[in-house]
Order: structure tokens, then C-alpha cells, then sequence
């Protein structure tokens, strides 16, 4: 008898409970989007968004399919800003938080 959680269930659970981690996570999505991180920025979307509004969901809210989502959000995926752009926005009416982006002066 297995006494550990698969870890995607457990982030899951977390975020379903917790909303300033699924804000938290939806930062450092962001965050690494703009830091040159894209990979791994689609893969926190995807649990984002497995977790949140599930992906037959979103494909309603942004006219995506489905299946174009899962692609998009995969560590191979490409998508359009356009495209990330609508999937930020309904993470961020769903979750009910503003994102604000800060720029730090380089020295």
C-alpha cells in the first residue's frame, strides 16, 4: 500500500483549496514567461488551468478547442501571445486577482 500522493493530485488539490498559492502560481507563470522560461511557465498554465476551469472550460471562454489548449500548454507547445493573452485573462477573472507587472531598473 502506497502511502504517497501522485504529486500532479496533490498540486491539483492545493489549488483547488488554496487561492493565494493558485495566484502564486499564476506569478511565476508570468514571471517566467518574461524571463525566458516558456517551458516550464505552459506547464504551471496546464495545471492552472486542470485545476481552475478545466480545459473543456477555457476552450469555451476562448474559443480555443480543447485540444489546440492541451497543445499549446504542453512543454512543447507554441502559443500565439494572443493566445496566452486570453488564457492569462480568464485565469485571472477566475481566479479574481489583477496582475500587475513590475520592471526593476537594470543597473
Amino acid at each position: 500500500m502506497s502511502l504517497t500522493r501522485n504529486f500532479k493530485e496533490t498540486v491539483n488539490a492545493r489549488i483547488q483549496r488554496d487561492s493565494e498559492f493558485a495566484t502564486a502560481l499564476l506569478d511565476e507563470a508570468i514571471y517566467l514567461f518574461l524571463n525566458g522560461e516558456p517551458e516550464t511557465a505552459r506547464l504551471i498554465l496546464r495545471e492552472l488551468v486542470n485545476a481552475t476551469v478545466g480545459f473543456e472550460e477555457m476552450a469555451v471562454k476562448t474559443s480555443i478547442p480543447s485540444k489546440s489548449l492541451h497543445r499549446m500548454l504542453s512543454a512543447k507547445g507554441n502559443p500565439t501571445m494572443d493566445n496566452l493573452t486570453t488564457i492569462f485573462d480568464v485565469l485571472r477573472k477566475t481566479l479574481n486577482v489583477d496582475i500587475k507587472v513590475e520592471t526593476v531598473a537594470r543597473v
